[in-house]
């Protein structure tokens, strides 16, 4: 992972982590995903998107990126897990992509470390997130970082069709936090 650098995201990366969801997305979900919804995404769109989750201060999210030689080439965001649109009082890690030729080079691991420790130093007691229940190579990445399924499962509707979610939880630890002191 040389020369990785992780940053909280400013308005400027907004383009950038556009690319990397949108690409993400395009990428790890063809075959779960209909490919109408993938091929209906916008860079354009999404950046927008962000740029208005970023004006909205904390509540939308705490978004790190990770840069390469001032390349964006990945992305996360955690926040408040919710359910029913009430704070449980533990975290969600909303999002976490890396560009697909940068894959299997350690920066999701990063990012998944900064997101556990960012989480953990706000005295979360665990953190929650949603991954497809296909997503065999997702949910290894989630389970190798400490993550296991909690038993909940839940459809996602996607032009009309039904794509299958399975929450996975984890909980946080002040070794988890200390990981930022290393970082």
């Amino acid at each position: 992972m040389s020369g990785v650098r992780l940053r909280d995201m400013t308005i400027d990366d907004c383009e950038a982590v556009a690319v990397v969801r949108v690409r993400g997305w395009q990428s790890t979900y063809a075959g779960m995903i209909p490919q109408t919804y993938l091929d209906a995404m916008s860079v354009e769109e999404d950046a927008a998107r962000r740029r208005t989750f970023l004006a909205e201060g904390a509540a939308a999210g705490r978004n790190v990126v990770a840069e390469r030689a001032g390349e964006v080439i990945g992305w996360a965001c955690y926040g408040p897990y919710r359910e029913e649109g009430e704070a449980t009082g533990d975290a969600e890690l909303y999002a976490i992509y890396v560009l697909p030729e940068h894959h299997s080079t350690g920066v999701g691991r990063a990012l998944a470390t900064e997101m556990l420790a960012r989480a953990a130093t706000e005295d979360f007691p665990f953190m929650r997130l949603w991954v497809l229940t296909e997503n065999t190579a997702a949910r290894r990445f989630y389970e190798k970082a400490g993550f296991a399924p909690d038993g909940v499962e839940a459809p996602w509707d996607v032009d009309g069709v039904a794509v299958h979610e399975t929450r996975y939880a984890r909980r946080l630890s002040a070794a988890d936090a200390a990981a930022l002191s290393r970082g």
